[in-house]
């Protein structure tokens, strides 16, 4: 009876000291990514400089305000465990999380006075220590985006929307962004994001179709038309507007581009994405991704406003 008292007793101290150790551990967890409160005051100040890249109707102020606004965010992420904090209140800039928690991507845009954009980004690591890639726009100068395997310094600049990771025995992602262009044409995009020794690599040749393989799939149509680009989960399936111009005549003018009410799509098969055209919309479920629509139409409307985001 005396031993199985004593063996009772250690049972006991042996579950105390586990209970202690997890709850300790808990305890640390909790600690280690509770992200520095300093922060929120960089948030209010980038939530200021943002609003002046918008609104501003001078060009000069507007840049200006980036130039803070870079500052001011590279800053803010150096703060202790700042890939916890999320900007909540940052709405007009795009900050997506991968749904596995490797990183984020910050991206948005400043408007020329010509009406055409310049693209910005940064791309943040889930890493003890601050591992920041800036994205920097080499879209003027990249002649072939279809064709084309860049690094963050050459980056083919947009805003992003949505994050689609795709396993194997090379994992890559999808971006599917919105890439403002002229006062005539708008583009969208399908960025293949992958990493090499720790950095990131745009592009892939996993879009694929009968003609032609390509590394990213760039979408461009006429300003004032919306397109539709986003992801179907249950069906793995990235659908789209099929664009066509009004009249044979200007197929080589994108910017007289328009949706056509067809639909095309890429499905994932095996790792690649296959194209598939005229797709039944009626088996697509309802749409459940943010797009984003060209903010100079809302700001034409309301200089106050911040660029509008809809449900498509």
């Amino acid at each position: 009876m005396a031993n199985l008292y004593i063996s009772m007793k250690k049972i006991l101290l042996i579950f105390l000291v586990c209970f202690g150790l997890a709850k300790l551990l808990r305890a640390q967890n909790r600690l280690a990514v509770t992200p520095d409160k300093g922060i929120k005051a960089y948030e209010d100040s980038l939530i200021k400089l943002s609003k002046q890249i918008i609104n501003n109707e001078n060009d000069v102020e507007r840049k200006n305000a980036n130039y803070g606004f870079i500052r001011t965010l590279v800053s803010a992420l150096k703060t202790n465990n700042s890939f916890a904090y999320n900007f909540d209140s940052l709405k007009t800039v795009s900050i997506l999380k991968s749904p596995d928690n490797k990183f984020r991507i910050f991206s948005w845009f400043v408007m020329n006075e010509d009406g055409s954009y310049r693209f910005y980004g940064a791309l943040q690591m889930n890493t003890p220590t601050l591992t920041l890639h800036p994205l920097e726009d080499y879209s003027p100068l990249l002649k072939n985006p279809e064709d084309s395997v860049v690094d963050n310094h050459k980056w083919y600049g947009a805003e992003y929307y949505k994050i689609i990771p795709v396993s194997g025995n090379t994992p890559y992602y999808l971006l599917l962004g919105w890439k403002g262009n002229t006062v005539k044409s708008t583009k969208k995009v399908i960025e293949v994001l992958s990493f090499k020794n720790g950095k990131p690599t745009f592009g892939m040749p996993v879009l694929q179709s009968k003609t032609k393989t390509r590394q990213r799939a760039v979408f461009e149509y006429n300003r004032q038309a919306s397109m539709l680009l986003r992801f179907v989960p249950e069906q793995n399936l990235i659908v789209f507007d099929h664009l066509a111009p009004p009249d044979d005549r200007m197929k080589m003018q994108p910017d007289m581009y328009g949706p056509d009410l067809t639909y095309d799509g890429y499905k994932l098969l095996n790792g690649k994405w296959q194209l598939k055209e005229n797709l039944d919309m009626r088996n697509i479920p309802s749409p459940q991704d943010v797009d984003i629509e060209d903010p100079k139409k809302q700001a034409l409307r309301d200089r106050a406003s911040v660029p509008l985001r809809k449900s498509q």
